[in-house]
């Protein structure tokens, strides 16, 4: 199955990317996902389907779609928005100007006639293009009752002049006024829906800057270019002074600075670097220099990771909007039902003239708005997000912002996330062997565990001579198990290893041979000196807290005991950490914080799985979350968004539901004239945008 991922120019609203993906849902494609604020699109085409022909089927619909190996056509100012609202106001204002003065050549019915084919024609050139192509594909868009709107009102004050019928056939100041004030609403959604893009848009501009790469002659001098950060490759070297952007991820080599990573992970204090530590693309060096190796471009690296990841989950839709998509697929139809009843209605049961039929039905199909509908949940949902990932919180898929609500219980685990993971050796004693061979053997097998406990042994122990070993595995939350050339088996692990060969369960680490113990390792590991608020915060909002580790009971309700936590499973494998949260779900929704390899499986079963940035790769892709800084306290601050993500979206759902509801039974009723109608609809839109626009700045904690 091939994935297309692209750019769509030409939608101006919600409205517009429903068309687009009805009709690639009716192509049969799948895992459709678009946005209107970042025109990308992205689906799966089944094998046997051309894609070529799929794609030219987009731009039939009046769209223009950019392949990534392509450059977006530069577009003719005459067919953007800007363009056309004003051209279209200039020829407007005269209309509606004789309403008020009463300059008798502004009243004559040709002249009005001049000033409105003009607007017109650009309208039907925009609206009624993309009303055609809409219906040709049978998904009827918002710009059908645009069309079918204005074109009434023009027809019938067309029919009015060449007849000579009178003033009362005149109503021309209505159809320029409702395509001019539409295409100011869908202007002003245009802007509105891209300011709740921010945050996206300011880490997109962090992967762009000049690069100082490092050559070396063969005399051994070296010389520095200044090349585009997108010409540099993996291996490159190049320097960094105080002020410059790191140009691409990357590994310090000479030198040391302190780093601004506010942008990617939410930390405000710069943070030191010096030489081995790994910096991040788009980040800026404060102050020292520093010169680093290449060793992540353009996708690869970790600002791109998070972008990619963050439009993907704006274009993920929660299930209150596949309502509201329901809705608004069914909504043009209706609208159009419900304007012809009007019509017939007041017509042959009202008694009224032909004139206020049609301005009543016209009223009824300018006044209908199932962008609102559209553009409720995307509009909320993308400023959430944006705000998340500004604060170092990378939230993988809307559906897991809009559960954050309902989670009523957090399960930690302990090494690496309640604790600093940056442990500090204790005591160690090596039984019946040589304490040189213990720390070598310790170090050979620690060596190809991810474990914090394990990384924490190799860097102390670094530089030892290794011992040569084979047939070794990992025992997830066990330890490490392998066989030496003179066949002997070692063990490495938790007392649940070695609880056969010792009755002392007060150390971390126990080596065995032979199924004897030979010696054991204690660590001093520091609790995060934020984890005892971060659980004070979650209590307060009634969250329960839960420690799961394989760590030894003793220890875990030490830990338990000084942060406050609720309850406490220690000596927990794997399986049994799988288990314990399959079992904590069924009481309440559950979210799990956790770190390491054993910690995965868990984590993808947990209603919400979060995971630090310093974790494995494994916890990282299981993981529903992640906290990019590291640092536990942006946990309630993730809670806080997802709860007031959702209550936006409920608002925006609640505006535009009630909107209809309420302004198409008036514009029925006839008490709604079609301009202001028009006006309204335009301005429908941006509310929802403005309210979504202020959780950029809400208090959700």
């Amino acid at each position: 199955m091939e994935t297309i991922s692209c750019r769509v120019k030409g939608m101006n609203c919600s409205s517009c990317a429903l068309t687009i993906s009805k009709y690639l849902e009716k192509k049969g494609m799948e895992d459709v996902a678009i946005s209107v604020a970042t025109e990308e699109l992205s689906f799966n085409v089944p094998q046997g389907t051309d894609a070529g022909d799929v794609i030219n089927g987009i731009n039939n619909l009046g769209y223009e779609v950019i392949l990534p190996n392509q450059g977006a056509k530069k577009r003719p100012v005459y067919t953007t928005l800007t363009f056309k609202f004003i051209f279209c106001a200039i020829f407007t204002a005269p209309l509606l100007l004789h309403m008020w003065v009463n300059w008798h050549w502004l009243h004559n019915a040709w002249v009005q006639l001049a000033l409105t084919t003009p607007v017109y024609l650009v309208g039907m050139a925009h609206f009624g293009r993309s009303a055609f192509r809409s219906l040709r594909n049978g998904m009827a868009n918002m710009d059908v009752l645009i069309t079918i709107g204005a074109t009434a009102a023009f027809a019938y004050s067309l029919t009015g002049t060449l007849q000579h019928l009178g003033a009362d056939y005149l109503f021309y100041e209505t159809t320029a006024a409702i395509l001019t004030l539409v295409f100011l609403g869908n202007l002003l959604e245009e802007r509105s829906v891209k300011s709740t893009t921010t945050a996206i848009a300011e880490l997109a501009k962090m992967q762009h800057t000049m690069a100082r790469r490092i050559h070396t002659n063969a005399e051994g001098v070296e010389h520095i270019d200044e090349v585009d950060n997108n010409d540099l490759r993996t291996g490159d070297r190049v320097l960094v002074n105080t002020g410059d952007k790191i140009p691409m991820d990357g590994t310090i080599y000479w030198g040391s600075g302190h780093v601004n990573e506010s942008m990617i992970t939410g930390e405000s204090e710069p943070v030191a670097k010096n030489e081995k530590d790994k910096v991040i693309g788009g980040t800026i060096l404060e102050d020292g220099s520093l010169k680093m190796y290449i060793t992540a471009i353009g996708k690869d690296t970790v600002l791109s990771y998070i972008i990619d990841l963050v439009k993907q989950a704006q274009s993920n839709k929660p299930p209150m909007q596949k309502l509201a998509d329901k809705i608004s697929a069914i909504f043009v139809p209706l609208v159009l039902g419900i304007a012809l009843v009007t019509f017939l209605v007041w017509y042959f049961v009202g008694n009224t003239t032909l004139d206020v039929a049609i301005m009543r039905s016209v009223a009824v199909l300018v006044i209908a708005c199932p962008c609102a509908m559209g553009l409720a949940t995307p509009a909320a949902v993308m400023v959430g997000l944006g705000r998340a990932a500004r604060n170092g919180i990378l939230i993988k898929g809307a559906n897991t912002l809009e559960m954050f609500r309902n989670i009523r219980q957090i399960v930690f685990d302990k090494t690496g996330t309640l604790t600093t993971g940056k442990l500090q050796l204790g005591a160690w004693k090596a039984i019946d062997m040589d304490e040189t061979v213990f720390r070598s053997t310790v170090l050979s097998l620690e060596k190809f565990s991810s474990h914090p406990i394990a990384r924490s042994i190799t860097a102390l122990w670094k530089g030892l001579p290794e011992v040569a070993l084979q047939q070794i595995r990992e025992q997830k939350g066990i330890g490490m198990k392998a066989v030496d050339k003179e066949g002997d088996e070692w063990q490495l692990g938790s007392y649940i290893m070695a609880k056969n060969a010792t009755t002392d369960d007060a150390h971390n680490i126990y080596l065995l041979k032979n199924g004897v113990l030979a010696g054991w390792i204690d660590f001093i590991d520091e609790l995060r000196p934020e984890a005892k608020n971060v659980i004070e915060q979650l209590k307060q909002h009634g969250i329960r807290t839960i420690l799961l580790s394989g760590d030894m009971k003793r220890k875990c309700e030490q830990i338990a005991k000084e942060l406050g936590i609720d309850e406490v499973y220690a000596e927990q494998s794997p399986q049994q950490k799988l288990n314990k949260i399959d079992g904590l779900m069924q009481t309440a929704p559950t979210a799990m914080i956790g770190d390491g390899i054993n910690d995965a499986p868990a984590l993808a079963k947990a209603s919400i799985g979060i995971s630090l940035s310093d974790s494995t790769q494994v916890a990282m892709q299981s993981a529903n979350v992640i906290l990019l800084n590291n640092h536990l306290g942006a946990l309630p601050l993730a809670m806080g968004l997802g709860k007031h993500t959702y209550l936006t979206i409920k608002q925006n759902l609640f505006w535009a539901f009630i909107y209809n509801v309420v302004a198409i039974p008036v514009a029925a009723l006839g008490y709604l004239n079609p301009i202001i109608g028009a006006l309204i609809m335009g301005l429908s839109d941006v509310v929802l945008a403005i309210n979504s626009v202020r959780l950029r700045f809400k208090k959700v904690l």
